[in-house]
């Protein structure tokens, strides 16, 4: 039987206020509902932002024993306030929810009628008891005039294996829309099985591998504990999508490499489980048995097409060499799924086509040449196979190349301009043009869109994996690839922090900050180098005076 995180009555007290505190904003958690505890233990977070409203969301603790995943504790009814003045003189929208420990007392506010590209304030209350108060943000109204947006882009957040010193600085910002976090929110590893370098920073909980709905009501919950996380959800709203992290490593519609069926039950009743506490516990739009892809709009300035590339896929080919992969019959995102992507990758509608992607599409081969401990490293870090000698990454786009292709046609066939693949997944930071036909690329240079990846918030990089200094063995690795494939223009694969991502209508930058220590709780962030697309050109290319 799992063991739920319990706490002090100071220490519940001094989670509920630190994301605020570390977010600048006031802390307002009154007295607590009951004796011995605080009502809003797990933060407050908003998400998925429409120009006339937005989702709201906490989890309340209205009694001792109502606890994550106990099953315990009264249905009750939370109150919410929306206001256009952090001192809630100017209340714009309130209402109330119902919840109970059949949702895991999670709450969910899906506001709406308010103003488009407007700042707001929110907080929950039950009792006496009232939620640290968070910040939102309306999208612009459908067609207006855009001049910028601001995005933190993030990915890849393993407690186990260090703190979330990235969400922090994203947090302190102050100039952000939202933040994008493109999946791994939390990891289903057990103590002991994935963290930095083999130190275990912080153990999970429970101390088992995640399998049933408990383990992942219990996990998602402590990572909501974290003051880190709660600061950065305190003030922006997310816009998320899941990896396979989120329920096992791998996965697919049918079952994922890290299950085994039978030893731990039907996949079926395990991908159950995990998004149903994923439908609890995230601020998005989404309930069991739903629909995770959707689709933004940003004024006449940006969509954004978040997919879920977990629920619809094929199972992975064994190898690069296996014919599977080029199998016209096998699909990553599923018929629908492709058919709305498409649709939304046209020459008209918005300026920016922004895809919220998981797992990378560029195409990418590694030689053979590196040594075998350095294929090998590379090998676990993509997740991949490996052919003779040559790791190939076939959970990624490449090993769905059907797919991959009719993407990368249809941007070409049809002249669409300004597409940029927002990826995270594999640890690392990526710059690519995106052509249509990769053995022409080093002769033409045709690129029909690009990719900006993002590195990991703390889980493992290549130099983590060969157990060396930062920017030493990986720098021949990173060489080699970039040798290997032309269209790639930047890669680090060791460290580990945030992005943020610029739009306006002359070009799109990210700019990629690393951390200097991830197992230092507050550790400093610096910027690492810039990369932007101008308008109309589908090709990266790095910012004037950044050393790269």
């Amino acid at each position: 039987m799992p063991t739920s995180t319990t706490f002090t009555r100071r220490q519940i007290l001094r989670t509920a206020g630190s994301a605020a505190a570390v977010a600048g904003l006031p802390a307002l958690v009154s007295t607590p509902a009951f004796a011995g505890s605080a009502a809003f233990v797990h933060g407050v977070a908003s998400g998925d932002p429409f120009p006339d409203g937005v989702l709201l969301w906490t989890r309340v603790t209205p009694t001792a024993e109502a606890l994550p995943a106990s099953g315990l504790g009264p249905d009750v009814t939370v109150r919410w306030e929306v206001s256009a003045s952090p001192d809630f003189q100017r209340i714009v929208a309130k209402g109330a929810v119902a919840t109970g420990a059949a949702r895991d007392h999670t709450v969910k506010a899906v506001v709406s009628g308010l103003d488009a590209d407007t700042v707001y304030w929110y907080r929950f209350s039950y009792g006496r008891a009232v939620s640290p108060i968070g910040r939102t943000r309306t999208a612009p109204a459908a067609g207006a005039a855009v001049g910028n947006l601001r995005f933190g882009v993030v990915s890849c957040a393993n407690y186990q294996a260090g703190y979330f010193s990235a969400y922090r600085h994203l947090a302190q910002r102050g100039d952000l829309h939202a933040a994008l976090h493109l999946g791994d929110y939390l990891y289903e590893y057990a103590p002991g099985q994935y963290q930095a370098r083999d130190v275990l920073v912080r153990p999970h909980d429970p101390a088992v591998e995640m399998t049933t709905l408990a383990h992942y009501r219990l996990r998602h919950a402590q990572y909501k504990t974290d003051a880190e996380l709660q600061a950065l959800h305190a003030v922006v709203p997310f816009i998320v999508t899941w990896d396979d992290h989120e329920a096992a490593n791998d996965a697919w519609s049918g079952g994922a490499e890290n299950h085994t069926e039978g030893a731990e039950g039907l996949w079926s009743d395990r991908r159950a489980a995990a998004q149903q506490a994923y439908a609890e516990w995230m601020p998005v739009r989404f309930e069991p048995g739903g629909q995770l892809y959707r689709r933004f709009e940003f004024g006449s300035l940006a969509s954004l097409s978040m997919l879920d590339l977990r629920s619809y896929r094929s199972q992975q080919a064994s190898n690069q060499l296996d014919p599977a992969v080029d199998n016209a019959s096998r699909t990553i995102t599923g018929t629908a799924q492709m058919d709305w992507l498409l649709e939304g990758l046209k020459p008209t509608g918005p300026q920016w086509k922004l895809v919220g992607n998981p797992v990378m599409i560029t195409p990418i081969r590694v030689p053979s040449t590196l040594s075998t401990e350095g294929l090998g490293a590379v090998q676990e870090l993509l997740g991949g196979t490996t052919i003779d000698g040559v790791p190939y990454n076939v959970d990624q786009w490449d090993g769905y190349q059907a797919d991959q292709h009719r993407v990368l046609r249809h941007l070409r066939d049809n002249g669409v301009k300004d597409t940029v693949f927002l990826t995270g997944d594999i640890h690392s930071g990526w710059a690519c043009d995106l052509p249509a036909d990769p053995p022409s690329y080093p002769f033409t240079g045709d690129s029909v869109a690009t990719e900006l990846v993002c590195t990991s918030v703390t889980s493992d990089n290549l130099d983590d994996i060969l157990d060396v200094p930062p920017r030493t063995a990986s720098l021949v690795v990173e060489s080699a690839i970039k040798a290997n494939n032309p269209h790639v223009k930047y890669l680090d694969f060791d460290s580990h922090g945030f992005s943020v991502l610029d739009i306006t209508p002359a070009g799109v930058r990210m700019d990629w900050y690393v951390l200097a220590d991830r197992t230092v709780r507050d550790s400093a962030a610096t910027l690492s180098t810039s990369w932007q697309v101008a308008a109309g050109t589908n090709k990266v290319r790095p910012v004037e005076g950044i050393t790269l």
